[in-house]
């Protein structure tokens, strides 16, 4: 057993100041107010303990995307606090697109990640973003067979545009198989997205990022996601994406337990700027922002999940209830909306997945599943 102490722990979405929780096989055993009933084994008398981050969308990092090299991208995440959550694949051909899904199975049976987000090819031209507009496609049968097969129970979660042919009934199948699908690089108005959650779509991929604007006589995709209860809206909150005011906005309207914050990464995070590929497409990253070659097409992102922490919690007031507004943001939300039951909570019997982080907000040590990873 390892006994853990701090100044500051967030125990089931509760501060407590001190805290203690002990660690046996992997999993919390027990977790509590003050000091611990034995001697701690580690104590971090001026930092704070909250749940391990869930980036539930995230492409690469550290010089490589997930496809290519999974081990070296989730490493880099991990050392910044992500000790859960989902490999996220960009459109490809169809046979590209198979083999990606077998690669990143196999990560998934290894505990590289846990699971496989699809973002594309089901994705509207429109608003295609940092994605190979000529091999996007409406979804058939047969593919969302193919994939769901290749994956073998990997693919977690699903993005695509419910206005396109066959996409209802895609949201229908991919439900049925357990892949949560989610709305986004979508051109579709209210009553399609609409039509979509009530099929089982319950996720809205990076809101207001490559969708349909909101307007007063034409609501579009946004008002839908954000008004229906059943739906977990991500938020890019790098600073880039989003005016730090939408993000406020959206957090006060529908509440922290309704937003999951994202990083959508790519290879460069964690790398700095120069010249990277997300899918067979050319980025430049200049200043830490990711544009698609000789355009100003955001191409994902450079930012780790602690920095979306950080910012989180000084946007929302810097006080108790903006720290657990963010633990839930970045981490109980998250795993909520993905089914991951045994993450994204610091609580008896849950995974011991926990981040120590100074009081500035910058992660000391990393835990996953017992282990210390930094």
């Amino acid at each position: 057993m390892t006994v853990i102490a701090a100044g500051t722990v967030v125990l089931d979405g509760r501060v407590h100041r001190p805290g203690w929780l002990a660690v046996t096989d992997g999993r919390i055993s027990d977790c509590g107010s003050g000091a611990p009933p034995v001697s701690a084994d580690a104590a971090f008398a001026d930092a704070v303990v909250v749940p391990g981050f869930v980036d539930m969308h995230v492409h690469g990092g550290n010089g490589a995307s997930y496809p290519d090299d999974p081990e070296r991208a989730a490493a880099l995440h991990a050392a910044h606090g992500t000790t859960g959550g989902l490999a996220s694949l960009v459109t490809a051909s169809p046979e590209e697109l198979v083999a990606q899904v077998r690669n990143l199975a196999a990560a998934t049976r290894r505990a590289v990640v846990d699971g496989i987000h699809l973002e594309g090819p089901w994705l509207s031209t429109a608003h295609c973003g940092a994605h190979d507009r000529g091999q996007l496609r409406a979804p058939e049968a047969a593919e969302v067979d193919a994939l769901l097969s290749a994956g073998g129970g990997a693919i977690r979660m699903a993005t695509l545009a419910p206005e396109l042919p066959g996409a209802i009934a895609a949201v229908r199948r991919l439900v049925d198989a357990g892949v949560v699908v989610a709305v986004g690089h979508t051109d579709a108005d209210y009553d399609q997205t609409q039509a979509a959650v009530d099929a089982g779509a319950t996720v809205g991929t990076h809101l207001f990022n490559a969708m349909r604007a909101l307007h007063h006589r034409d609501p579009g995709p946004v008002p839908a996601l954000l008004e229906d209860p059943r739906v977990t809206v991500e938020l890019i909150a790098d600073g880039v994406h989003l005016h730090p005011g939408v993000i406020r906005h959206v957090v006060t309207t529908v509440g922290p337990d309704r937003v999951a914050l994202v990083t959508d990464a790519m290879a460069a995070a964690g790398v700095g700027d120069g010249a990277f590929a997300l899918g067979g497409l050319d980025v430049d990253v200049d200043g830490g922002v990711a544009r698609l070659r000789g355009t100003a097409t955001i191409a994902g992102s450079t930012a780790t999940m602690d920095r979306l922490f950080a910012t989180a919690v000084r946007l929302l007031g810097a006080d108790d209830a903006a720290l657990t507004a963010a633990v839930r943001m970045t981490s109980s939300t998250p795993a909520r909306a993905l089914g991951l039951h045994r993450s994204g909570v610091l609580a008896t019997g849950r995974d011991a997945d926990l981040v120590v982080l100074d009081r500035d907000w910058r992660v000391t040590r990393v835990m996953r599943r017992g282990s210390w990873l930094r």
